[in-house]
């Protein structure tokens, strides 16, 4: 058994952990953000901590009604001063496995330079880097990959983002979801997992994740595990935009992996069914079996009980890593050192 699938099955345990924490903190959190008399919030990140800053900016925009962004570390390290107007009166949140990133880290210390700016840290091990710099850091170091791939540690940063997000929008339904899909967390592996495996088990050589919403940025980070871990060539979209050119790429040789909503159900089957026409397997993933139909997918990945849709990307995600894991597997690939990746990046 490798490092990356224990980190993958040891997931819910952990997240359990992040939500009773972030509880724990949520008037202190909210009191920290009203106090700083910001206009947005703007988040940091680099690779798998950028996808995530996307659902995140994504998320804050439409639950808490706050002008949010999220911007690449390495892009705002080599351009602080173009990005002056868009950080004045914000607050800076910074999602980060190790709170060591060198991009992260410097361009911190790049746009302080001149005026503070409020910082949020929020990393996976205890007086980091980041952490040091910050005004305000949330510490999550159950939550820590030691693989070199982050799997478990997404799902955390995902969930802690999106309590933050619910926090200062006073969302206690979206709250109460990602709590029950904590709950049902580890009989859904359970149940789901073989399934996804036997899905997965051709040799395909390029997979697309499809995603709307607040789910794209996970979608986006899912994308990068299937690289990352199974050496394919891995791509994310929003749902119907596949059409709109990335459609030419989808053969015999292709996996897609797609978040089903509830909402425009005709079309998104209509979707499933031109995609299946070009000879791709399919894993849907829905949150009721009445939005998937089978006839149209290989496989329906169906959670035991109706979420709002950012809640969903908690199950959702699972579906990727394994994925990724079961090619790895069948190429002989050891997902715990992948070639010519470190765990965070140093400059």
């Amino acid at each position: 058994m490798s490092l990356t699938y224990s980190e993958v099955k040891q997931q819910y345990a952990a997240l359990q952990q992040t939500f009773d924490y972030l509880l724990s903190k949520r008037e202190e959190l909210v009191a920290f953000a009203r106090a700083q008399s910001v206009t947005s919030i703007t988040f940091v990140g680099c690779g798998s901590s950028y996808c995530l800053s996307e659902s995140a900016a994504f998320s804050t925009l439409l639950r808490a009604g706050i002008s949010s962004s999220a911007i690449a570390g390495g892009d705002l390290m080599l351009n602080p001063q173009r990005y002056r107007s868009l950080l004045a009166n914000t607050l800076l949140v910074a999602p980060s496995r190790s709170g060591s990133t060198s991009e992260v880290v410097e361009a911190v210390r790049l746009i302080q330079a001149d005026k503070h700016i409020p910082v949020l840290a929020l990393s996976c091990v205890t007086d980091s880097p980041l952490s040091k710099k910050a005004d305000f850091s949330l510490e999550l170091p159950w939550a820590f990959d030691h693989s070199v791939c982050q799997t478990r540690t997404v799902t955390n940063l995902y969930t802690a983002n999106l309590l933050l997000a619910a926090f200062l929008g006073n969302d206690e339904q979206l709250i109460a979801d990602i709590q029950k899909a904590i709950h049902q967390g580890e009989a859904y592996m359970a149940r789901v997992e073989a399934g996804i495996r036997e899905a997965a088990s051709f040799p395909w050589t390029n997979a697309v994740v499809l995603a709307d919403g607040e789910l794209q940025g996970l979608a986006s980070e899912g994308a990068i595990a299937l690289t990352e871990i199974a050496k394919v060539q891995a791509h994310s979209f929003h749902l119907l935009d596949v059409r709109h050119g990335p459609m030419v790429t989808v053969g015999p040789d292709t996996l897609v992996i797609a978040a089903i909503s509830g909402e425009g159900t005709e079309h998104q089957r209509n979707l499933m069914r031109d995609i299946k026409g070009r000879g791709a397997r399919i894993i849907a993933f829905a949150d009721r079996s009445e939005a998937v139909s089978t006839d149209d997918v290989d496989l329906a990945v169906i959670s035991d009980n109706e979420l709002d849709i950012a809640a969903q990307g908690i199950p959702f995600i699972f579906i990727p890593q394994i994925v990724a894991l079961t090619s790895a597997e069948r190429q002989g690939i050891n997902p715990d050192q992948p070639d010519g990746l470190v765990a965070w990046v140093k400059l």
